[in-house]
């Protein structure tokens, strides 16, 4: 009789031991929750396989050119140096990727241009690290009242330095990052609440350009131990990345083209063809087609796709005959890889106001892919964003015309046209849209 209690207790027992084992034991080590920690949603794939460091190396706040500058045998010899260090500081415990605040940042092997990053960090108090994106730092983490999420090492008073709310959990909580990034602009969610909202990321390194087209991934150290779980990228296309472009603040903007036939266009009309949603300018012909009204600060939106070679441009506050480069302004649309452009001048090239301001290069995607571009024209304030960088930035009253080789009129035009200026090559043109700024709309 004794016995039976003594089993029911027993059974009592094991049931709240089993049940402590399992509230105490890490999320990713439960039996009913899927086997699923570390393991990537759709789409995703894992940076940090839960196991050991593949994937990884050792850099430190370094410009990451001196990577790239680097042969491949030298490369490799240089990242499988740095594991030693890695080794010391960096560890996996049960599942979790641990760094005891010292040492070289864990460096992808793998550079990454457009994409999204998700991943979760627990800090102890006082602590200080970040996120380096394409090499560059950084998605800001640490312990004091601004709050994590901002990109800290913008200029001062820049968008994005600080976050737009505070949305850290106590330390030693997990936290969950969400980064977006396309071009130089970034979006963080800390937490689900966005923090960050498009913001471009500067250039830590060389402030003159934009951040690189590609670079790897980092985890930075800095004083305070570090744990990491759920490290997870989805690289972004093209295609994606220039609907994500497409639909930021598009308020107030209207389509110029219909997808169908080039009503509401006029000038050289018989030198482009519509074909699948698309204006093509063809091969052997060219002109101006011009958009039906005037427009005098706008933002303009559009996507192009080059073929090898492909040569074309944007007339802005241009009148309906002449050259628009020289009787207005002519913004670059041109095939910069091309051998036989290797001679141009600096102001002739993608982006740039021809023979007035040089666009900065290194930006335009592979011939055959199409390129998102956004042109804004305020004033004598003209910004040129191609793939979510800004190329072009620049007061025209900045400019010294006496240096010029020639003088285009459109320093003194305040309106005009808009439209593409064909130059014989099939360039595509598709998503066409524009947005007029206060006081610029002018009827016809």
């Amino acid at each position: 009789m004794s016995r039976r209690p003594s089993i029911l207790l027993m059974v009592k027992a094991v049931a709240l031991l089993l049940t402590t084992m399992v509230l105490d034991c890490p999320s990713h080590l439960r039996a009913d929750d899927g086997d699923t920690w570390n393991k990537p949603p759709n789409g995703f794939v894992a940076l940090f396989n839960g196991t050991d460091l593949s994937g990884w190396f050792g850099h430190a706040t370094e410009d990451p050119r001196l990577l790239w500058a680097m042969s491949k045998d030298k490369l490799a010899a240089h990242q499988e140096k740095t594991l030693d260090d890695i080794h010391q500081h960096w560890s996996v415990d049960r599942g979790e990727l641990v760094n005891d605040g010292h040492g070289l940042y864990l460096t992808t092997l793998k550079d990454y241009a457009d994409f999204e990053l998700l991943l979760e960090y627990k800090a102890v108090p006082a602590a200080d690290s970040g996120i380096y994106l394409r090499g560059v730092p950084q998605v800001q983490i640490w312990d004091r009242a601004e709050g994590s999420g901002g990109l800290w090492n913008n200029s001062g008073g820049a968008p994005g330095k600080e976050p737009l709310k505070k949305m850290d959990k106590p330390m030693g909580q997990w936290n969950a990052l969400r980064i977006l990034m396309i071009g130089e602009r970034v979006s963080v969610w800390l937490n689900d609440a966005k923090v960050v909202d498009h913001a471009r990321m500067e250039n830590y390194y060389d402030r003159k350009i934009p951040v690189f087209k590609t670079g790897p991934i980092q985890l930075q150290t800095h004083g305070g131990e570090i744990r990491w779980r759920n490290v997870f990228i989805r690289e972004i296309e093209p295609e994606e990345a220039n609907r994500i472009l497409q639909a930021r603040e598009d308020a107030g903007f209207f389509s110029l083209f219909n997808g169908v036939d080039l009503a509401g266009w006029q000038g050289a009309v018989d030198a482009y063809t519509v074909q699948h949603g698309t204006i093509l300018c063809k091969e052997g012909a060219g002109g101006q087609l011009f958009a039906e009204d005037e427009y005098g600060d706008f933002a303009f939106r559009f996507e192009f796709k080059l073929p090898p070679g492909g040569n074309n441009g944007v007339g802005v506050r241009a009148p309906l005959t002449g050259d628009p480069a020289w009787e207005g302004f002519e913004i670059q649309i041109l095939d910069n890889t091309a051998e036989k452009y290797a001679n141009l001048k600096p102001n002739q090239f993608h982006g740039s106001v021809y023979g007035a301001v040089p666009a900065k290069r290194g930006f335009l995607r592979a011939i055959g892919q199409w390129n998102y571009q956004e042109i804004r024209f305020l004033g004598s304030h003209i910004t040129v964003e191609l793939n979510g960088y800004t190329i072009l930035d620049k007061d025209l009253k900045e400019v010294d015309q006496s240096r010029l080789e020639r003088r285009a009129k459109g320093f003194d035009r305040t309106t005009g046209h808009i439209g593409f200026c064909g130059h014989g090559d099939v360039v595509q043109l598709r998503n066409i849209r524009i947005k007029n700024m206060p006081g610029a709309f002018l009827e016809k």
